[in-house]
Protein backbone atom coordinates (compact mmCIF):
# COMPACT_ATOMS: atom_id res chain seq x y z
CA UNK A 1 0.00 0.00 0.00
CA UNK A 2 1.84 3.17 -1.06
CA UNK A 3 1.12 6.60 1.33
CA UNK A 4 -1.64 7.65 -0.58
CA UNK A 5 -3.71 5.29 0.12
CA UNK A 6 -3.41 5.42 3.59
CA UNK A 7 -6.25 6.64 5.82
CA UNK A 8 -5.31 10.34 7.24
CA UNK A 9 -3.64 8.76 10.59
CA UNK A 10 -2.00 6.23 8.94
CA UNK A 11 -0.14 8.95 6.64
CA UNK A 12 0.64 10.58 9.56
CA UNK A 13 2.37 8.17 11.35
CA UNK A 14 4.10 6.59 8.30
CA UNK A 15 6.08 10.18 7.87
CA UNK A 16 6.61 10.89 11.75
CA UNK A 17 8.46 7.36 12.26
CA UNK A 18 9.69 7.68 8.78
CA UNK A 19 11.34 10.79 9.42
CA UNK A 20 12.37 10.80 13.02
CA UNK A 21 14.25 8.33 15.45
CA UNK A 22 11.16 8.08 17.80
CA UNK A 23 11.37 6.56 21.79
CA UNK A 24 7.71 7.15 21.45
CA UNK A 25 5.20 8.30 19.01
CA UNK A 26 0.75 8.44 19.89
CA UNK A 27 -1.23 9.92 16.79
CA UNK A 28 -4.74 10.51 18.34
CA UNK A 29 -7.47 11.48 16.25
CA UNK A 30 -9.50 13.90 18.39
CA UNK A 31 -12.02 15.03 15.49
CA UNK A 32 -14.99 13.04 17.38
CA UNK A 33 -14.48 15.69 20.38
CA UNK A 34 -15.36 18.74 18.07
CA UNK A 35 -18.09 19.69 15.88
CA UNK A 36 -17.46 17.79 13.24
CA UNK A 37 -19.23 15.04 11.31
CA UNK A 38 -19.09 11.37 12.67
CA UNK A 39 -15.98 9.33 11.28
CA UNK A 40 -13.88 12.66 10.54
CA UNK A 41 -10.23 12.88 10.52
CA UNK A 42 -9.36 16.24 10.74
CA UNK A 43 -8.25 17.05 14.73
CA UNK A 44 -5.50 15.08 15.85
CA UNK A 45 -2.32 15.51 18.66
CA UNK A 46 0.71 13.82 17.88
CA UNK A 47 3.23 12.45 21.05
CA UNK A 48 6.80 12.56 19.61
CA UNK A 49 10.22 11.55 22.30
CA UNK A 50 13.21 11.42 20.46
CA UNK A 51 16.67 12.53 21.55
CA UNK A 52 17.14 13.80 18.35
CA UNK A 53 14.59 16.51 20.04
CA UNK A 54 18.05 17.80 22.73
CA UNK A 55 19.51 21.01 22.07
CA UNK A 56 16.22 22.40 20.01
CA UNK A 57 13.60 24.93 20.80
CA UNK A 58 9.99 23.97 21.16
CA UNK A 59 9.48 26.33 18.10
CA UNK A 60 11.87 24.31 16.06
CA UNK A 61 10.75 21.35 16.85
CA UNK A 62 7.23 22.14 15.66
CA UNK A 63 8.72 23.54 12.73
CA UNK A 64 10.12 20.34 11.48
CA UNK A 65 6.80 18.52 12.56
CA UNK A 66 4.82 21.26 10.15
CA UNK A 67 7.23 20.76 7.67
CA UNK A 68 7.07 16.93 7.57
CA UNK A 69 3.09 17.16 7.44
CA UNK A 70 2.84 19.97 5.46
CA UNK A 71 0.72 18.35 2.68
CA UNK A 72 -1.76 16.72 5.72
CA UNK A 73 -2.14 20.17 7.08
CA UNK A 74 -2.84 21.64 3.51
CA UNK A 75 -5.47 19.43 2.79
CA UNK A 76 -6.76 16.99 5.29
CA UNK A 77 -6.05 18.63 9.00
CA UNK A 78 -8.30 21.36 10.92
CA UNK A 79 -5.97 21.45 14.03
CA UNK A 80 -2.90 19.52 14.90
CA UNK A 81 -1.79 19.78 18.28
CA UNK A 82 2.22 18.98 18.94
CA UNK A 83 4.00 17.46 22.20
CA UNK A 84 7.40 17.18 21.43
CA UNK A 85 9.59 16.02 23.76
CA UNK A 86 13.43 14.12 24.75
CA UNK A 87 13.14 11.07 26.84
CA UNK A 88 14.24 12.63 29.83
CA UNK A 89 11.40 15.65 29.41
CA UNK A 90 9.09 12.37 28.71
CA UNK A 91 9.74 11.19 32.11
CA UNK A 92 9.41 14.14 34.01
CA UNK A 93 5.73 14.71 32.44
CA UNK A 94 5.58 10.80 33.55
CA UNK A 95 4.43 9.84 30.13
CA UNK A 96 1.58 12.29 29.38
CA UNK A 97 0.89 14.85 26.98
CA UNK A 98 -1.30 17.92 27.96
CA UNK A 99 -5.26 17.16 26.57
CA UNK A 100 -5.80 19.40 23.88
CA UNK A 101 -7.80 22.95 24.27
CA UNK A 102 -11.25 23.01 22.95
CA UNK A 103 -12.13 23.34 19.31
CA UNK A 104 -14.62 26.37 18.86
CA UNK A 105 -15.09 24.75 14.70
CA UNK A 106 -14.59 28.27 12.97
CA UNK A 107 -18.19 29.22 14.17
CA UNK A 108 -17.19 31.34 17.76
Amino acid sequence: MSIQQLSVQGRIEEKLATAIDLAHLEVINESHNHNVPAGSSSHFKVVLVSDEFQGQSLLNRHKRINQLLQIELANDIHALAIHTMTPVEWVKKKGQAPMSPPCLGGSA
